[in-house]
């Protein structure tokens, strides 16, 4: 397993090991405290925080199977996009800061590029016809 794969397996590891504490937390620390609508936006984060944790862990699987470049872009696109999306839905819930909202989308669109590239990355090559 190459550096660049361990690093995206650790992230992902980390990522959902937080997400779970995040989605523990939402359903038993935060029930009560927070309005439905604040509490959904919460587990939205949380949602998106673990299948982004699971994309980063297939990232470094793909990672010993693509170029190193692209792994190594698809799993920062997934990062930032989980620290954006997920972190400022998590602010919107827990805070008074709504303009922190506007960023959502930005978080967003790095999730999307990142499943772009992620696919790009493991399309067939003429060179290397697959076994």
């Amino acid at each position: 397993m190459t550096s660049n794969a361990r690093r995206l397996g650790f992230l992902g590891a980390v990522f959902a090991g937080v997400g779970v504490g995040l989605g523990a937390f939402a359903a038993h620390g935060l029930r009560g405290s927070l309005t439905s609508v604040e509490l959904a936006t919460f587990e939205t984060g949380v949602r998106y925080q673990m299948y982004h944790a699971l994309a980063l862990l297939i990232t470094s699987w793909a990672a010993n199977h693509t170029k190193p470049k692209l792994s190594q872009l698809v799993g920062i696109l997934f990062t930032v996009g989980m620290v954006l999306f997920s972190g400022s839905l998590y602010l919107l819930a827990l805070t008074e800061i709504r303009w922190i909202g506007a960023i959502t989308p930005v978080g967003g669109v790095s999730l999307l590029i990142g499943w772009v590239v992620l696919a790009l990355s493991l399309w067939p090559s003429r060179t290397h016809p697959s076994r």
